[in-house]
């Protein structure tokens, strides 16, 4: 096997996207998110400060509001009708406006970059 062959297959298996947190100080947290966890889920694990989870990801809140950042925001997805509704709760809602909690981690997401609202709801 060719070793970029050999690097990709092994990546496949152990690599982790990662994302950017960029909480209003501009202070960055970048982390390592398992696939199939949430964008909340993996702020709340690496203590990124100014999501708070008061639902504890079930979409009833909007303590976990983020922006995706522009360029991310068509991979990223629009978010549906509950998430719509919940976000009418949030502070300072913007195009890129999601609940972190609505956001699966997946390969297609390495690099995201997220930056949390002053306040949350």
């Amino acid at each position: 096997m060719l070793r970029d062959e050999t690097l990709s297959l092994f990546c496949r298996e152990t690599c982790m996207p990662k994302i950017s947190y960029i909480v209003p100080d501009g202070t960055r947290f970048d982390v390592e998110a398992e696939n199939g966890s949430t964008v909340m889920e993996n702020a709340i694990r690496n203590a990124v400060p100014g999501i708070e989870a008061e639902c504890g990801g079930a979409c009833a809140c909007a303590t976990c509001h983020v922006y995706v950042d522009d360029q991310w925001a068509e991979t990223v997805g629009q978010p549906e009708a509950m998430e719509e509704d919940m976000l009418d709760f949030a502070y300072e809602v913007q195009p890129t406006s999601r609940l972190s909690c609505q956001i699966i981690v997946r390969d297609e997401l390495d690099g995201l970059v997220v930056r949390i609202p002053e306040r949350q709801a």
